[in-house]
């Protein structure tokens, strides 16, 4: 009950608040968000973009980056590594998986750390990440996108966060340019360039204010949020919702794990877990960490490869994030998803004509041409879309139990698909695709069943809405 009367009064506040028309003595607000303040203009929190937010977001970006660069390292230095140490398959199929391991470990701590030491301080262990890989991976996939997420104004969010997310593919395709050309030691080195920026980014961006408002800070969430907002804009409605919303979910619930499986957050989870395993078990692993192995055996000279993805990943992760606000999240997912099942498939289908010696000019081209489609459309939209949405979509009450889930579950899947790619790929390398291509297709029809368009609104506004659905 509480919970459906905050979602109609944040409704009712966002129709009060965009109809009210200003009637020349300082009592109204005008149609376009200005109001009548002694003759000076105020304009409202979400209107533009100021420079915290974006240094703020700059920082984010950082670790996006680096997780880009983590994730594909494995897979430039698989052939120098394996000739200087001498591994074998299964040797070094637990070299790449082993950062999912750290990750599951990170996944463990990060829901917690956002709510015990805040969503800033929270991604400063990826400092650590060139040692740590894994554990500051692991954290930063969920910090980074809830940090932003709680932060950027409703009209700004989408194309903020895409972005950021999108440094990720940036990371990747710049990690495979340079490690074309340079030792497996040399890129070790280069990689921890975004870390050090990320953490001296760190000292200079505010608090997240949701969770200062969860922690009972007025005086600091108030302070954050005009920061953020700027000195001239009206923050006092965005901060009214906020802390109604905030008070009502820390009198009714806290964050405890067992809180998540309340009737009214299932369908909540089955959209995070969901759009989690979607991300990982299309074979983004098998692709991220062994694409020199599936570059080779395709007939392909991994040095070309690497240079041809790294220029096709550019332009399409400038147009997921170009168009995130104005399709919305879901669809973008939607064509993500559906590139991903024909890039596995057209992959599979090189090596299946390799097999059997058929079209021998054909498969290598066809192989190549599969590995594109899969890593442009995963840059696309399912790089960051589905982190994005989960740090949506959770009520802050129980955001640090969903989000310890959510990643959790990722990373155990992201483990599973990197540890047996090799030995899928030696039972049958056609095989393997065709199945990571079934797996992108059951995705493709859980988003478009389950899954939320979130474009366009307040996280509190997201977030009562959803919670509403089985109550």
């Amino acid at each position: 009950m509480e919970d459906e009367v905050v979602r109609k009064s944040l409704l009712v506040k966002q129709e009060v608040s965009s109809n009210i028309v200003d009637n020349g003595n300082g009592n109204g607000h005008v149609g376009d968000g200005a109001n009548n303040n002694g003759g000076a203009t105020v304009r409202p929190s979400d209107s533009s973009a100021t420079a915290i937010l974006v240094i703020s977001t700059i920082v984010a970006a950082c670790g996006a980056f680096t997780g880009g660069s983590v994730a594909v390292y494995s897979s430039l230095a698989e052939n120098g590594i394996i000739a200087d140490m001498g591994l074998t398959v299964a040797e070094y199929s637990l070299f790449g998986s082993i950062m999912t391991i750290g990750a599951i470990i990170g996944a463990l701590i990060s829901g917690k750390m956002t709510d015990v030491i805040g969503r800033r301080y929270g991604a400063w262990l990826l400092d650590f990440g060139r040692l740590l890989l894994g554990v500051g991976f692991g954290i930063t996939c969920y910090v980074g996108p809830v940090y932003l997420a709680e932060i950027t104004p409703k009209n700004l969010r989408g194309g903020f966060m895409s972005i950021t997310q999108s440094m990720t593919s940036y990371g990747s395709s710049l990690t495979y340019l340079i490690g074309s050309i340079i030792s497996w030691r040399t890129l070790a080195i280069i990689g921890s360039i975004p870390c050090i920026l990320m953490f001296l980014g760190l000292f200079l961006i505010p608090e997240s204010p949701r969770w200062l408002a969860k922690i009972g800070k007025q005086r600091e969430f108030e302070a954050a949020l005009q920061c953020l907002r700027g000195v001239d804009a009206d923050t006092s409605q965005e901060a009214s919702d906020i802390k109604d919303y905030t008070d009502n979910l820390q009198q009714n619930s806290d964050d405890k794990i067992q809180n998540l499986f309340q009737r009214k957050y299932v369908h909540l989870l089955i959209v995070g877990v969901g759009l989690m395993l979607v991300q990982v078990l299309g074979g983004l692993y098998g692709f991220l960490f062994y694409m020199s192995e599936i570059f080779n055996s395709a007939g392909i000279s991994s040095t070309v490869g690497y240079m041809v993805l790294a220029v096709i990943l550019i332009p399409s992760i400038f147009l997921g994030a170009s168009l995130i606000d104005k399709l919305g999240g879901r669809t973008i997912l939607m064509v993500s998803a559906m590139g991903n099942c024909l890039g596995c498939f057209l992959t599979g289908l090189a090596y299946l004509l390799q097999d059997h010696n058929w079209w021998k000019g054909v498969s290598p081209i066809l192989a190549l041409v599969g590995v594109l489609v899969y890593m442009g459309s995963y840059s696309f939209g399912m790089v960051g879309i589905p982190w994005i949405i989960v740090s949506e979509i959770f009520p802050i009450n129980v955001k640090g139990s969903a989000g310890t889930l959510c990643n959790l579950v990722n990373w155990f899947a992201s483990c599973l698909v990197s540890y047996t790619f090799n030995f899928l790929f030696e039972w049958s390398s056609a095989g393997t695709f065709f199945i990571y291509s079934s797996i992108c297709s059951l995705g493709v029809l859980f988003i478009a069943k389950l899954v939320p368009e979130t474009k366009g609104r307040t996280l509190e506004e997201i977030q009562s809405s959803l919670t509403d659905i089985l109550q």
